[in-house]
């Protein structure tokens, strides 16, 4: 049975680097760090040693911009072998802040195929992303999107049991989902796990602990514009 043969109630979306790019930012604060840490490290061993900080740190940090600033002021003060001055961590700390407030522009077809989708009225639209609640919604409300969704959750993890929570939630079938967004590894895979259905569009640029093996499934599709999302949908008009 093919996905159009569904009866889909309510189609999810991850946030970061499905409705705005987000990775491209960190990546350019990561070459930042480097500049400023060039007299005690190369850019490839500032960014392989700034992974493994992040990668420790996962367990009690999680995701987000704190905890990303936490591990790239860390990993400084460690590649620097202690030698980093107070001036060069306040400079850090400010890159770090200013994750916080970087422009969410919608990506290239996403507001009209949002706009599309809620004319036509038949799904409801929700967001589902992971990492620091306060940081998530002022991101959704800077991108002017929000008024398309009628609920917005936030979770520490995208694993099996946050996708059943979703939908218990909802009040929904796993397959009454479809799960939109770019990372394999947390908004396909664990959603198909519980029987959902998922649109996987990917990005130019992937974060290194959000890279994962991807698979085929009869309850995927693959698209690389987010309006193909319509036809997926039945939306023509």
């Amino acid at each position: 049975m093919t996905l159009t043969e569904q009866q889909i109630k309510v189609v999810a979306f991850d946030a970061d680097d499905t409705l705005w790019d987000c990775q491209t930012w960190f990546d350019r604060v990561e070459r930042q760090c480097g500049d400023l840490l060039r007299p005690w490290a190369t850019q490839e061993e500032v960014s392989e040693r700034l992974f493994a900080t992040e990668r420790a740190n996962m367990e009690l940090l999680g995701y987000g911009t704190k905890a990303f600033t936490i591990s790239l002021v860390e990993n400084a003060v460690r590649v620097s072998k202690g030698q980093l001055s107070g001036d060069i961590v306040a400079q850090l700390i400010q890159l770090g802040k200013g994750l916080l407030r970087f422009p969410t522009t919608p990506l290239p077809e996403v507001e009209r195929t949002l706009q599309r989708l809620a004319d036509d009225g038949r799904y409801r639209l929700v967001v589902f992303t992971k990492g620091e609640l306060l940081d998530q919604e002022n991101k959704l409300a800077r991108s002017g999107l929000a008024p398309f969704f009628e609920y917005m959750e936030t979770v520490s993890n995208k694993g099996k049991d946050e996708y059943v929570t979703l939908c218990n939630h909802l009040d929904i079938q796993p397959d009454e989902l479809l799960m939109v967004g770019n990372s394999f590894r947390s908004d396909i895979a664990p959603a198909l796990a519980v029987g959902c259905y998922a649109v996987h569009i990917p990005y130019h640029v992937v974060w290194e602990l959000e890279k994962s093996e991807e698979f085929p499934h009869e309850r995927l599709q693959k698209i690389a514009h987010f309006s193909a999302l319509l036809p997926i949908l039945s939306v023509y008009r």
